[in-house]
Formats: C-alpha cells, structure tokens, sequence
C-alpha cells in the first residue's frame, strides 16, 4: 500500500491553481475516485501512481506518496 500524501497534494494543487476535479480529469480518474483516494479510501495503483506524477509534473514519489515496507 502506498497512500498519497493528501496535504501535500492539496498543496501542490493549489499552487497550481488547479481543483481537485481537474486533478482527477488529468490522471484518468472520476472525481469521486479521486476523493478516495485524499482520504486515503483507496490507494493508487503503481500505473496511477506514474499518472498522478505526470499530471503533477513530478518525478520524486516519495514527496506525494507515504513510501512504507
């Protein structure tokens, strides 16, 4: 399990001037898939975890991402 890092992402979002609804639309998700996965719900897949850094325009995981094992 890797859980996304919700505060940082909500922090990187808002830098970007993007809603969490177009986050979701930019990695391939619906919206409320998307919230699941904030909430910690659900964790990303390794294929959405590449998405999500592409979306972000990201290439360190471990800033976005709880790295554990």
């Amino acid at each position: 399990m890797t859980p996304l890092r919700s505060e940082r992402v909500r922090e990187i979002l808002s830098k970007k001037h993007m809603s969490q609804n177009c986050f979701a639309s930019r990695v391939g998700v619906s919206s409320s898939y998307m919230s699941m996965l904030m909430t910690g719900v659900r964790n990303p897949s390794p294929v959405l975890r590449r998405r999500i850094l592409k979306a972000l325009k990201m290439d360190k995981s471990e800033e976005i991402f709880e790295m554990k094992g």
